[in-house]
């Protein structure tokens, strides 16, 4: 369909194969491979306890013994509303070890988010953080969920709905052991990784075992030049949160095949982190930008706090300001390498790769192994454009999704001849380097979260007060990019800014909640009546950074 020209095979010279040895089994395959390999040694690290690979494999035994005799098989959707905790590992991996699929719900979700992703993935059970409990239980009604699991990080949970159960009491049930599953890696589903939809409801991205397990030997290869530096069980901080296939993919399955000690914390705190690189010396950090920059804005020295002993700095989920990369290096004397993943993707799909030099600013980098990249005409995505032209990016490779949970139009609009259209606008130089240039899409980037404007205008239409309302992205200096809404008023309507933006935020998860609001008479229409959003995008450029810019908070992001 397209040329065969892959110019970034020749940085690869002398460094990388251009094919990834892709594990052939399960999920499960792989995590019980890597337990025989890494006897010994400790996996996971949370609050001072140490879980050896041995116990984890136990654990995710019993786990998956109590989930079989609850009655999850194979094909079974099993939510996950966790933080980055033991607690997620085991659950995960059990529900690798029965066949299910994990629906990934992320914590901070409000109850409209939650009822959605539980009722459209028709999962039956789900494991959740207590501080989440409150809204599951608000919206069980709606969904089919019979087995309520609670996780607490202190103290067993306590007034717990009857029927439903602590992790600890679940995980000590009596129960036979899971019966042994017959898995097809390519065909059989891993997860739900639920992305943001053009029309405002999240679409579950189909990853399939072979899509995980590729992307996590692509991401090595790429990510590790000296193999002999990560040999002995070093320490790799787990600060990125599992639910988001960054964290799940370049932290957690990473760790387990590579045979780190995974250093976890729920969420990420600036102090907790810093206290970690200067007492457990970890050789890589994975974070998204907002991460480095508490880090550079912590006042801290970061060399004092041993950051210049860190191997290896990745970046993703959003893009790397220059600034930040440049500043980050200043302080640590360390590179801090960008990539670019998306969730269709398992997620990494470029990297800038250590053997090349300390990366290329403002670049994505290269594609990484066993994947193809191309730029497209926007128009009809079938003409490639040349060298340097801007398009829309388009990828192939063993970790590109096998559809989105029931919506064969949207599949088959994202999804052509095997090319994952990403509707991101890029160009390649002639080096094979890839720069992300705009989006084609809606989406807002905030935080390293995808936001899709629909979601949001959906919930100010359903305020009486309102007649029309757009969402767009603005410039965040500390998120990337946060929300601000338009808002025209119904006639004879009282309703303020404060108003609205509150009803927002009992309707969608913080990062999706508008962070500005701004009324107006009338918003800008095409001759048909369709809302203009880009002329609102394109007002908000002119009007320059310090208008249109949210300054950082202080650190110690929550």
């Amino acid at each position: 369909m397209f040329g065969t020209e892959k110019p970034w095979l020749k940085v690869y010279e002398g460094h990388l194969e251009p094919e990834s040895a892709v594990f052939g089994g399960s999920l499960h395959d792989l995590f019980r491979e890597s337990v025989e390999r890494h006897r010994g040694k400790t996996a996971l690290t949370f609050h001072g306890t140490e879980f050896t690979f041995e116990r984890l494999q136990a654990l995710v035994e019993q786990m998956a013994a109590s989930l079989a005799a609850g009655g999850v098989g194979k094909g079974d959707r099993v939510a996950l509303m966790l933080p980055t905790c033991p607690q997620y590992v085991i659950s995960f991996l059990a529900a690798m070890r029965l066949g299910a699929v994990v629906t990934q719900v992320n914590p901070m979700y409000v109850e409209r988010e939650i009822s959605h992703l539980l009722e459209d993935s028709g999962a039956e059970t789900i494991v959740v953080h207590d501080s989440a409990y409150p809204r599951v239980k608000a919206v069980l009604a709606e969904t089919n969920i019979r087995d309520v699991i609670v996780v607490s990080l202190a103290e067993e949970p306590e007034n717990l709905e009857s029927g439903h159960r602590s992790f600890g009491d679940f995980l000590e049930m009596d129960a036979e052991p899971a019966p042994e599953v017959g898995i097809d890696p390519v065909e059989d589903l891993a997860a739900l990784q639920y992305t943001g939809g053009t029309t405002g409801v999240s679409k579950g991205a189909m990853l399939t075992h072979r899509n995980l397990a590729a992307n996590v030997r692509q991401s090595l290869d790429m990510f590790v030049d000296d193999p002999a530096a990560f040999e002995g069980n070093p320490k790799v901080i787990g600060a990125l949160p599992f639910f988001h296939i960054y964290g799940l993919t370049c932290v957690m399955f990473l760790g387990i095949v590579e045979g780190l000690n995974q250093l976890l914390l729920p969420r990420f705190d600036v102090d907790a982190v810093l206290d970690l690189f200067l007492n457990e010396r970890p050789v890589m950090f994975s974070g998204v930008p907002t991460m480095y920059m508490a880090l550079n804005a912590s006042g801290a020295n970061l060399r004092k706090h041993r950051l210049h002993e860190v191997r290896t700095y990745t970046a993703g989920g959003a893009a790397l300001p220059v600034n930040l990369k440049r500043s980050f290096e200043d302080k640590t004397g360390r590179p801090l390498f960008e990539g670019y993943g998306l969730s269709e993707a398992s997620p990494v799909t470029h990297f800038n790769p250590s053997f090349a030099g300390a990366g290329r600013e403002g670049s994505v980098g290269i594609p990484i192994p066993s994947t193809d990249a191309r730029i497209v005409d926007v128009e009809t995505g079938e003409r490639e454009m040349s060298i340097g032209e801007s398009g829309e990016l388009i990828v192939r490779g063993p970790q590109v999704l096998k559809g989105y949970w029931n919506m064969p139009d949207e599949t088959a609009n994202t999804l052509r001849d095997d090319w994952l259209y990403t509707g991101d606008i890029a160009r390649m130089e002639e080096d094979g380097y890839f720069y992300i240039v705009d989006r084609t899409k809606d989406m807002i980037l905030a935080s390293g979260y995808n936001v899709y404007p629909r979601e949001i205008e959906e919930v100010l239409f359903a305020h009486e007060a309102v007649a029309e309302a757009v969402a767009i992205g603005i410039p965040d200096e500390y998120r990337g990019e946060s929300v601000k809404a338009f808002v025209v008023r119904r006639k004879d309507a009282a309703v303020t800014g404060a108003d609205l933006i509150e009803f927002c935020q009992e309707r969608l998860a913080p990062y999706k909640t508008p962070k500005l609001l701004e009324f107006r008479d009338e918003l800008p229409k095409s001759a048909v009546g369709k809302l203009l959003r880009r002329v609102l995008v394109e007002e908000e450029r002119a009007a320059g950074v310090e208008a249109g810019t949210i300054a950082p908070p202080p650190p110690s992001p929550s």
